[in-house]
């Protein structure tokens, strides 16, 4: 993941630049969504990696794919992609994107693994010691896995704060 992002920074930072130009970062962010969702297709990909079909032949494809969707800047986007090779990597370049508009607007989304579903009321004090925490307003997906035993594990960017049993367990096993 981690060549594909490097491959993927410098388009998301040029565009992400070009959004905040333009102040269109919530218009760019939907089309880069869908370019995304689009690439996520199994049989598109296929064709996007196949060498015998030319940029020609391909942005033909993707135009009729995408017709009202990409117009204007997004359609030369989509063009330079392809012309540059890097089509497959528009799901990397979107969440780079979305890395770069929340860390402009100041906020983080924030996965939270919890071994028992939270109630609104918990929810909210957990979002509230997050945003001490990380100094930044916080956007609060929840998910429920019980192989956790009891406990939560926050995911906020590249940092991981397992408070999970299940993780204090593993701890213990390893300095044991």
């Amino acid at each position: 993941m981690s060549e594909l992002a490097t491959l993927a920074r410098p388009y998301a930072e040029a565009v992400f630049k070009r959004a905040k130009e333009t102040e269109t970062s919530s218009e760019w962010s939907e089309k880069l969504a869908f370019l995304s969702a689009v690439m996520q297709d199994d049989s598109l990909s296929v064709i996007v990696s196949n060498p015998e079909v030319d940029n020609e032949k391909l942005t033909h494809l993707m135009q009729d794919i995408c017709q009202d969707q990409l117009e204007g800047e997004s359609l030369n986007f989509l063009k330079l992609l392809i012309e540059n090779g890097r089509l497959e990597f528009a799901p990397q370049i979107a969440e780079l994107f979305e890395n770069y508009k929340a860390e402009d607007e100041g906020y983080i989304d924030v996965d939270v693994i919890t071994a028992y579903a939270l109630t609104k009321a918990e929810e909210q004090t957990f979002a509230t010691s997050l945003k001490e925490r990380l100094n930044k307003n916080v956007n609060i997906n929840t998910t429920v896995d019980t192989s956790l035993i009891g406990g939560f594990i926050v995911k906020a960017g590249d940092s991981v704060i397992d408070g999970s049993i299940n993780g204090q367990l593993q701890q213990l096993a390893k300095r044991i």
